[in-house]
């Protein structure tokens, strides 16, 4: 996808509503921007939806769209990621987003059938459907109706109440469309039962006083892992690979804490592919990344966590240490020949320059921002990114951007690598594959998820 840092960022901020006012037109206020997405790249589009940190709502904006839009012209291939996607979609939301997102194919008369597949299965399929049935019965009976035709789906009903589980007829116009058929009968009874919002034939869980289970407000499969940050920060609570670093660096016993750091840094490593490009790393080693106190060593163990996954992920790495030395820490901060030491002779350029800084650029303040802003005078079209090495996640950085213009992205703790390298390789010609491949393995591995989910 074109652009593809500056979409995923929006993204994880964007965070306006979809709203379906009754009787009125949808709103959606960014629309045309994920339409054209959806236009440029279908596929990588709709697994940017699964990329970590995508905030619930966009989210219900990428099912939205990949729903609504026609599939005339895919090969198979990208079908079936699209379907997958969707249906992961479908159990990682809130189902209350998911409602909203069928409602509005309804609005849209949007009814496909990929978009009837994917709206029956979560109607009739949904690990908490009987619940939702029994609170949203109305909601979800025009759901279902819209994605079979009301005459269709209400001949169903009949045939169903009247006993059918199996006929030819069901099978052509309902249940091939599903994946565990034996649930559909009881539930599509529900849909249509007098009296009781769900009736008691679909099994649904009740209360002491016989009132319907309330609708789920969690979504039925975790898509981002939960990170549990710890109410006080110190430097060794940042993560495994830091941890171990800052005990090595404080002089701890050197045979054990190597072999921990190669188990940590082996397990924090199997969960990214392999980039086939070159990164210039500029890393800053300045007498600020050491620290003092108790923050000592934590911000430089975090920058040099980083140093040492991307050495094992990226087919090759270029180190510029800027200030001292890693293990020996001192001096300014001279960022700015850094980036041109990186950059290298011409014709040799990197895919990508990665400063990682805590942000104090002592020597020369401002030279960083003059030199980026003429190196594309100067014909170079390398990407230079900033990775700001903090403390916190709340750490104030308003006197600690060297270059305001450039794109920046803040890391305190190991957790935020899994966001930090698709923002900095989506900024490369190089991430593309690699980008493509990482969202792949996520849809596999939340593939899995689901089955289990379902057994």
């Amino acid at each position: 996808m074109d652009d593809t840092p500056t979409f995923l960022a929006h993204l994880e901020t964007h965070d306006t509503a979809l709203t379906l006012p009754r009787g009125g037109d949808l709103t959606w206020d960014d629309a045309d921007l994920h339409r054209a997405a959806h236009t440029r790249d279908p596929e990588g589009y709709a697994l940017l939806g699964l990329a970590p940190g995508v905030l619930a709502r966009q989210r219900a904006r990428v099912l939205l769209q990949i729903l609504a839009a026609s599939q005339a012209g895919l090969d198979e291939p990208t079908r079936a990621v699209l379907a997958r996607v969707a249906r992961i979609l479908t159990l990682a939301l809130p189902p209350a987003h998911v409602i909203t997102v069928l409602l509005a194919l309804r609005r849209l008369r949007a009814n496909h059938k990929h978009t009837t597949r994917t709206a029956l299965r979560f109607v009739l399929e949904h690990p908490h459907a009987d619940a939702l049935i029994a609170a949203r019965r109305p909601a979800l009976r025009d759901c279902f109706e819209h994605a079979l035709g009301t005459a269709a789906a209400r001949g169903c009903a009949r045939r169903i109440d009247g006993g059918d589980t199996g006929s030819d007829y069901l099978r052509r116009r309902l249940l091939r469309f599903l994946t565990d058929p034996h649930a559909a009968p009881a539930r599509v009874q529900a849909l249509y039962a007098a009296g009781h919002p769900a009736g008691h034939t679909a099994g649904q869980a009740a209360g002491r006083d016989g009132a319907a289970a309330p609708v789920p407000a969690e979504p039925a499969l975790a898509v981002d892992d939960a990170r549990h940050r710890p109410p006080t920060v110190t430097a060794t609570n940042r993560g495994d690979i830091a941890a171990t670093l800052v005990h090595l660096y404080r002089g701890g016993p050197a045979a054990d804490l190597h072999a921990a750091l190669g188990r940590h840094l082996g397990a924090a490593v199997a969960a990214f592919p392999r980039f086939e490009g070159t990164v210039a790393l500029v890393l800053d080693a300045s007498a600020s990344m050491r620290g003092y106190g108790e923050r000592e060593w934590a911000v430089l163990s975090q920058a040099a966590a980083l140093r040492m996954l991307l050495a094992r992920v990226c087919a090759r790495l270029d180190v510029i240490e800027v200030g001292g030395g890693e293990r020996d820490p001192g001096g300014a901060t001279d960022l700015a020949t850094g980036v041109l030491d990186a950059l290298g002779a011409p014709g040799h350029a990197p895919d990508l320059v990665a400063v990682v800084s805590d942000g104090y650029e002592n020597l020369f303040p401002g030279d960083l921002a003059r030199v980026v802003a003429t190196l594309p005078r100067a014909g170079v079209t390398t990407p230079v990114v900033f990775c700001h090495a903090m403390f916190t996640g709340s750490d104030d950085l308003r006197l600690r951007r060297p270059d305001p213009a450039l794109p920046q992205r803040g890391f305190w703790h190991q957790d935020d690598f899994a966001d930090l390298l698709p923002w900095m390789f989506g900024h490369c010609a190089a991430g593309a594959p690699w980008l493509r491949a990482a969202l792949h393995a996520r849809l596999d591995d939340l593939d899995r998820r689901a089955a289990a989910l379902a057994a």
